[in-house]
C-alpha cells in the first residue's frame, strides 16, 4: 500500500522541513510585505511550525535507521497535532458570532514586556479579539484554516514514516 510513497526517509524528512520553511516564509511575507499583523494565535502556530520544521530537519540530517525514523515520526506527529490544535482554536474563534468573540488584548510587545511568562503563554494560546479577524482568504479558507490543512498533511506525512524502512544504497 505504501510502496508508491516509499522514498528514503531522509528525503521525506527534508521535504517536511522545506514545507515548514515555506510556511514560515509565507507568514513573513504576509507580515512584512502585505503588512498583516499576526495575532497571538498566529504567533503560536508559527512556533509550532518552527518546532515541526526542526524535528524534520533533525531527521533529515541524522538519517536514522528504523527505530530513529519512528522516533522522529512520532515527534513530528506530536508537533503537528499541537499546531493543528492551535489552528482549530483559531478557526473556531474566527467563526464565533461577533458577540461571543473574546475581548482584544494589549499588543504582543506589551504582553512580553509586562506579563509573567505563564500569563503570556496563556494569552498566546487562548487568543484574543484580533484573532477573530479574517484578514486574507483563498478558496474560502482563512490563513489559520490553510495552516490547519498543512498541519494535517505534515502530520500524516510524518506518521506514514513509521512504516517507512530505510532504503539500501
Amino acid at each position: 500500500m505504501f510502496e508508491i510513497i516509499k522514498f528514503n526517509p531522509r528525503i521525506w524528512f527534508f521535504l517536511g522541513f522545506i514545507s515548514c520553511f515555506l510556511m514560515l516564509s509565507t507568514g513573513a511575507f504576509f507580515q512584512f510585505i502585505m503588512e498583516l499583523e499576526p495575532c497571538p494565535l498566529c504567533i503560536s502556530q508559527r512556533i509550532a511550525i518552527l518546532i515541526l520544521g526542526i524535528v524534520f530537519l533533525m531527521g533529515a540530517i541524522h538519517n536514522p535507521l528504523e527505530k530513529g525514523i519512528k522516533i522522529y515520526a512520532i515527534l513530528g506527529m506530536i508537533a503537528a497535532l499541537a499546531g493543528g490544535g492551535i489552528s482549530i482554536r483559531h478557526v473556531w474563534i474566527q467563526n464565533l458570532p461577533p458577540d461571543e468573540v473574546p475581548e482584544c488584548g494589549p499588543g504582543l510587545g506589551y504582553i512580553f514586556e509586562n506579563f509573567p511568562i505563564i500569563e503570556t503563554l496563556k494569552l498566546m494560546l487562548n487568543g484574543t479579539g484580533e484573532c477573530a479577524d479574517v484578514l486574507w482568504s483563498f478558496l474560502g479558507l482563512s490563513i489559520p484554516a490553510w495552516t490547519l490543512v498543512a498541519f494535517l498533511f505534515l502530520g500524516i506525512m510524518s506518521l506514514v514514516q513509521i512504516w517507512n524502512k530505510p532504503l539500501n544504497g
